[in-house]
């Protein structure tokens, strides 16, 4: 597997694959050719489809700038993953090179051809079964566990990476007024923690400051603000708002929510290296899903879980959003997405507290790497009008079309 320091990215949103991604191959291009007077960028697939809405050309024009760069929008997937596009670089009236490349999700790329790069593997292990047969085996924890290929420093990355969630709540909550685009929607979350602080009723106090986080963070990332990937833009707000509540209403210390944040990236990257976290690629199971794992899994460590009802937390995360279409209204992060990550949050909390409950009553026999594999397997047979195409779902029923 890969170091989470590629699966965990402090960016702006609305979209890891379709705005921090092909931000990221732009500036790599920019660098490599310097000497280049223009650009002509191929978006295909669901960058086509939804790019204007996810400031797909936006970003990649504003990366390249002040060179001019123009665009053709392709429906057509190429066979390889349904968010690519081709780079014709120019000097004057010459083409110098054609680029392929692609956002695989969460932000991270790949280019084809003789800029082709092999990713960097930093764990022995790829899947759940074989990370938790290591631990057993040298008698450490999953926290040293991570610690040990990744490095002793990997500490101040995560300190830094939930300093970048908690910033990207705390924004959330203070803001107003209408999220960037057509759809004209309304920000809640400071309303709704607003509400939490003054409803007297404990659970309902308890799951509406939880919502409230979830909001904040998607809504700063449907406006394009400052988040971290956790595993996507489009399911950013799971994760924090699970680590904020943990800190701000369980008091829980940061060095010890580091290491809770470490225990949920790493189910996060088991799926991302056998399954997807592309919307494009998986459906929304795939960002929203993973994202709820992350969060059991995380809860749980809170809860203090021995590693066998971890994985059990994280496997109903994934399990009971098995299916899950990727259908944003108008090409937009915002509808449904921001209302299920308030609806992720609360999930992974329920598959927390069901692991840490019926955990003892019975052996959970569906192992987390299963339920990856079944993950990946439902997402092959998804129609493309559900993953991120804004084809069919609620897109479609909505009625609004793709921003011009």
């Amino acid at each position: 597997m890969e170091s989470m320091r590629e699966l965990f990215k402090v960016g702006f949103g609305p979209s890891s694959s379709h705005t921090m991604g092909p931000q990221r191959a732009a500036l790599k291009i920019k660098e490599m050719y310097p000497e280049a007077t223009r650009f002509h960028v191929d978006l295909h697939g669901s960058l086509a489809l939804t790019g204007k809405g996810h400031l797909t050309d936006y970003i990649i024009e504003k990366t390249f700038a002040p060179k001019p760069v123009d665009f053709s929008f392709k429906s057509e997937e190429f066979p390889f993953h349904p968010n690519g596009m081709i780079v014709h670089v120019f000097q004057g009236d010459q083409e110098m090179k054609q680029i392929e490349v692609y956002s695989i999700g969460g932000g991270s790329i790949l280019f084809k051809g003789d800029l082709a790069q092999e990713p960097v593997q930093v764990y022995k292990q790829n899947t759940m079964k074989e990370i938790l047969h290591y631990v057993d085996e040298h008698g450490i924890s999953l926290y040293d566990y991570v610690l040990e290929n990744e490095g002793d420093d990997f500490d101040h990355f995560l300190s830094d990476i939930l300093e970048a969630m908690f910033e990207s709540v705390e924004n959330g909550l203070k803001k107003e007024g209408l999220i960037q685009g057509k759809l004209k929607l309304k920000r809640v979350a400071k309303s709704m923690f607003q509400q939490a602080q003054n409803t007297r009723r404990e659970a309902d106090r308890e799951r509406l400051f939880i919502s409230s986080y979830a909001y904040a963070v998607s809504e700063e990332n449907a406006d394009g603000g400052k988040i971290v990937t956790a595993p996507t833009c489009g399911a950013s707000g799971i994760m924090p708002a699970v680590l904020y509540y943990c800190y701000k209403q369980l008091h829980i210390e940061k060095k010890d929510l580091i290491k809770a944040l470490a225990i949920g990236g790493l189910f996060g990257n088991v799926v991302k290296t056998n399954g997807t976290i592309s919307g494009a690629d998986g459906g929304c199971q795939a960002e929203v899903g993973t994202a709820c794992a992350m969060a059991a899994a995380t809860m749980a460590w809170i809860y203090e879980l021995n590693n066998s009802l971890i994985e059990y937390a994280a496997e109903m995360g994934l399990e009971h959003n098995l299916g899950l279409t990727c259908d944003p209204v108008g090409g937009y992060v915002q509808i449904p997405c921001i209302e299920r990550n308030g609806f992720g949050a609360l999930r992974a909390m329920d598959a927390a507290m069901y692991a840490k409950q019926l955990g003892y009553l019975r052996k959970n026999k569906v192992s987390f790497d299963a339920v990856v594999r079944v993950m990946k397997e439902t997402g092959k047979d998804l129609n493309s009008a559900y993953k991120e195409t804004s084809l069919g779902g609620l897109a479609k029923e909505f009625g609004f079309e793709n921003e011009d």
